[in-house]
């Protein structure tokens, strides 16, 4: 059967060989006789598991020794509550907010820290534009500065990671970096914690990766939940609470299918993030070329990942989402609080799913134009 290309913004496409080795094992996992959803967290079968999947994703993100890799539950939507429970010390805590998603996460953190500063944000542009980093002004003192460096609604990235000891500012950065997490490097020498649900490019929905520093570990607040105590899980190698398994299982298959990829000479997450750049590049060019389509967010801050755009006329949208699940190209409906068009492109999406994409959009205003 051939599948269609799935172009949703999470839960998202898994690529089909760790569908395939994921079914082919159900029932039973190397010889063990149980399937992976019927082990024992504790046991030596699913602790193997366990342990290649972190050995793997410590090579792919290149992630240095000081920083502990979290297994945890809740989503990146939990995190809001969870990051502040850990770090703020109920203090001073500042965001940059740059869409829907980094909007949610500080007001979700007022319940927690003693003050949340808004030090910049791009909603007076209708977030199609990032601050500049050098006009922020982080508070003095604060427990760490917060942003989403991928906007899965709006369709803003930041192509480079801020620099807050350039600003002046000796405080963690914190960043959200579930819709683009493993499509392109990280620059850990910036990053204090780094926070992610994996149902966008890791595996299915349950799973919550979590990357913090060493340092950060042992400052929870009080009525921090001890399961969600960063260093609780951390002592207890992510098996404090039951974690999502089969989450795990399936995140250790991606990592796996990530770690043999090639392009163009790279391997890895530098063969994705080639791939994704050509992925990106192909479907804005469609865009920009066209008078039928738009794209409204700023060439220096584009997404590669989640791609909004708008038919010029909006009375065809209902039509052209019907012809394009005749042809095999789903979930295309933007998010209902900017309407329009969404394309997400990560990594489970083949270069020939964006070019299917292309062809269409060019036929499609073709017929209406």
């Amino acid at each position: 059967m051939t599948r269609p290309y799935n172009f949703s913004a999470g839960p998202a496409a898994i690529p089909a060989e760790v569908l395939e080795q994921a079914a082919a094992e159900m029932l039973d996992w190397h010889g063990s006789g149980m399937g992976v959803m019927e082990m024992s967290h504790r046991g030596k079968e699913f602790i193997s598991i366990y342990e290649q999947a972190e050995a793997d994703l410590r090579e792919l993100l290149s992630v240095p020794s000081q920083f502990k890799i979290l297994f945890m539950q809740g989503g990146g939507l939990a995190e809001n509550a969870i990051v502040p429970l850990n770090l703020s010390r109920a203090g001073v805590v500042d965001f940059v907010v740059t869409g829907s998603w980094s909007q949610k996460s500080q007001k979700e953190a007022r319940k927690y820290a003693a003050e949340v500063n808004v030090i910049a944000s791009g909603e007076a542009n209708g977030f199609t534009t990032l601050p500049d980093p050098a006009a922020w002004t982080p508070s003095r003192g604060a427990s760490y500065l917060h942003i989403c460096s991928n906007e899965t609604i709006n369709g803003v990235e930041f192509q480079e990671l801020p620099d807050l000891r350039g600003l002046g500012c000796d405080a963690p950065l914190v960043i959200d970096f579930s819709s683009h997490v493993a499509s392109r490097p990280v620059d850990w020498s910036r990053v204090g914690l780094a926070f992610g649900g994996a149902q966008k490019n890791l595996g299915p929905a349950g799973l919550t990766l979590v990357i913090v520093r060493e340092d950060l570990l042992g400052h929870a607040l009080p009525a921090c939940p001890s399961a969600f105590d960063y260093k609780t899980v951390a002592d207890n190698h992510s098996m404090y609470n039951t974690p999502p398994t089969w989450g795990i299982y399936v995140a250790g298959l991606t990592f796996q299918w990530l770690k043999r990829q090639r392009e163009g000479g790279h391997s890895g997450i530098a063969a994705m993030e080639q791939r994704n750049i050509a992925k990106a590049r192909l479907l804005y060019d469609a865009i920009d070329q066209s008078q039928f389509y738009v794209n409204k967010v700023a060439a220096n801050c584009r997404s590669r990942m989640n791609v909004p755009f708008f038919l010029r006329d909006e009375s065809r949208n209902d039509a052209f989402l019907a012809g394009a699940k005749e042809r095999g190209l789903l979930q295309l409906k933007g998010h209902k609080s900017v309407g329009g068009m969404r394309a997400s492109l990560y990594n489970a999406m083949p270069l020939a799913g964006v070019q299917a994409l292309v062809d269409y959009m060019r036929e499609f205003e073709q017929k209406n134009a």
